[in-house]
């Protein structure tokens, strides 16, 4: 299952002690774009926080564009990765799609927290500044992944006739994220607000598999 990323060393980075810090750095950038916003957050705010001149991160990144590629190939980018090579895995049983889809993202946000506010803020709102990322770069490894494999289960009679291969994707992905985005919300309403991860992940996999049924 998809666990917290770490960068990958690749020719012409600094080493050693240099890479950790680049590491932290990133990892505070990152925190930072999803809680208060890309365009919100300045390379000055990133550095007061992480107790560094603007000038490190220039020197690690460049500009602040270049700051948010990093974020995006380095932390985010592989964890979507990893999702799609646990689907092309995954035989074709629509049932077992779908419980390796919520597993696999449940797992994903368990381990980075940082990952829903980010969907919320970059992609689903307008103006989001990672919403290019999600049609041009995501969409292929994902959705339409899932929406093809959805489709062919449908055509030889595995899914319910009645359900749309495409809106099912987006049903699926609204049931598995929501419930993180908005977890401060809904625990603070209900009496009852000690619900486990495991207990989430069965009751979306309860909610999705009862309606796939053929």
């Amino acid at each position: 299952m998809p666990k917290a990323h770490k960068a990958r060393r690749t020719a012409g980075r600094p080493a050693s002690h240099q890479q950790v810090q680049r590491d932290q750095l990133l990892d505070l950038a990152t925190q930072a774009f999803a809680h208060t916003g890309i365009k919100a957050s300045s390379l000055r705010m990133i550095a007061e926080s992480a107790g560094v001149t603007p000038a490190l991160l220039n020197y690690y990144f460049g500009n602040k564009q270049q700051l948010v590629d990093a974020m995006v190939e380095e932390r985010f980018l592989p964890l979507v990765q990893e999702i799609a090579e646990e689907l092309r895995s995954t035989d074709d049983d629509p049932q077992r799609l779908v419980r390796t889809f919520v597993r696999s993202m449940s797992e994903m946000v368990r381990h980075n927290p940082w990952i829903p506010p980010l969907w919320v803020r970059e992609i689903l709102c307008e103006g989001g500044l990672l919403r290019a990322q999600l049609t041009t770069r995501i969409a292929p490894m994902v959705p339409l992944l899932l929406a093809q494999r959805f489709a062919s289960a449908q055509a030889r009679g595995a899914l319910n006739p009645t359900l749309d291969p495409r809106l099912l994707v987006v049903s699926l992905i609204g049931v598995t994220m929501l419930p993180y985005a908005a977890e401060s919300i809904w625990r603070g309403i209900f009496a009852n607000p000690e619900v486990g991860h495991e207990a989430l992940v069965n009751h979306t996999l309860a909610l999705m598999e009862r309606g796939m049924e053929v």
